[in-house]
């Protein structure tokens, strides 16, 4: 594969820090950048949990808005005459990856800064320039890379760690692919630069710190105790995940696995799934495309640990019937699904194909 002339580096925010405690320097932040006024964009449930640490803010005109909870172009659209109404120089997004995805939208079309505060750690929303936008039903409908790094993101642990267990999971499951598809595209390449070997050394450190801390990380959790290793794995689901396409471009971002994420967001039955279970059940069914039965088997008991499903049944999906699955496929291979950055012709037949020989993997590894 020759690589494209165009390759942007969107390497990180602007500015990025991680320590416990950080939420309590926002308005410094905003008084150097010479922000006065700001929108703070929080959800339901989360903002129970995160506010306790959302800080006073003495000298800045602060406006809370609730989001609708999903990244709608309509969604932005509301927030964006909020900003108007009410004179505001800044975003501030206090929540997950849908939430902040929508608030950097909204920023963008405004030309306004966006500072994020994560509240889980369940994908690399907060370090990319970048949208995934959904319809009303939560289906998928584009995928918006923006010119400007957010401003600043102020990730506090303690935070992370009154978060839901499945989240962090879930983010796990999506940081995972990040090694599997950005090898599977860097692999074709005739020449790598060295922008896309930084790209490739991030997501095969992705993958290494996942399969080595994820256990630590998540009894870390359930213990509400911080240790190293929850630090380092929600660094690795924010700050390295973000680097591999970051550094990669379109080399580092999506092949198999969220294409098969992104037909799924169509499966009405499949909208109760967290993003990263369903890309996790993507990194299989890639695998299984591309033949590599040894890889499938050495990750089968990782996902068993952690409860990342490994089949549609696990998924609560094995009543689909067949028609319904070859939905799925040809959803997956849909002209400009990011599926065909994988080598050679991927047809609805292939992913069918690989679907089910998936189903029958993790039946027979059941019966073990």
């Amino acid at each position: 594969m020759q690589l494209e002339k165009q390759l942007i580096v969107r390497g990180a925010p602007q500015e990025f820090i991680c320590r416990t405690g950080c939420w309590n320097e926002l308005e410094q932040h905003l008084e150097r950048r010479g922000i006065e006024s700001v929108l703070v964009v929080h959800g339901g449930a989360s903002w129970q949990a995160a506010s306790p640490y959302f800080p006073e803010m003495a000298r800045t005109k602060v406006h809370f808005d609730k989001y609708n909870g999903e990244c709608t172009y309509d969604e932005r659209d509301r927030l964006i005459q909020v900003i108007k109404v009410q004179g505001l120089q800044a975003i501030v997004a206090v929540g997950g990856g849908k939430l902040t995805d929508v608030a950097k939208a909204a920023a963008y079309s405004l030309n306004v800064p966006v500072i994020v505060l994560p509240t889980l750690a369940s994908t690399c929303a907060a370090w990319t320039p970048l949208s995934i936008v959904y319809d009303e039903s939560g289906a998928m409908v584009s995928f918006d890379v923006y010119p400007r790094s957010n401003s600043l993101v102020l990730l506090d642990p303690q935070v992370i760690l009154d978060s839901p267990s499945e989240m962090l999971v879930a983010g796990i499951g999506d940081t995972l692919a990040k090694w599997y598809e950005a090898d599977v595209i860097i692999s074709q390449l005739d020449t790598v630069p060295i922008e896309i070997e930084i790209a490739r050394f991030a997501a095969r450190k992705c993958r290494d710190d996942l399969l080595q801390y994820s256990e630590t990380a998540l009894k870390a959790l359930a213990d509400k105790r911080l240790n190293d290793a929850f630090i380092r794995i929600v660094e690795t689901n924010i700050m390295v995940a973000g680097m591999v396409g970051g550094f990669g471009d379109r080399y580092g971002r999506t092949a198999g696995a969220h294409s098969i994420h992104d037909a799924l967001t169509y499966v009405p039955q499949s909208h109760h799934l967290k993003h990263g279970m369903k890309v996790a059940y993507g990194v299989l069914v890639q695998l299984a495309i591309e033949e590599k039965r040894e890889e499938i088997d050495a990750l089968l008991p990782f996902y068993a640990r952690l409860g990342l499903p490994a089949s549609l049944r696990d998924m609560g999906l094995d009543s689909l019937s067949q028609a319904e699955r070859l939905a799925i496929a040809e959803r997956a291979v849909e002209r400009d699904a990011s599926i065909h950055m994988m080598p050679g012709e991927i047809t609805a037949d292939i992913v069918f194909a690989a679907i089910e020989r998936l189903e029958q993997i993790r039946r027979r590894n059941l019966k073990k």
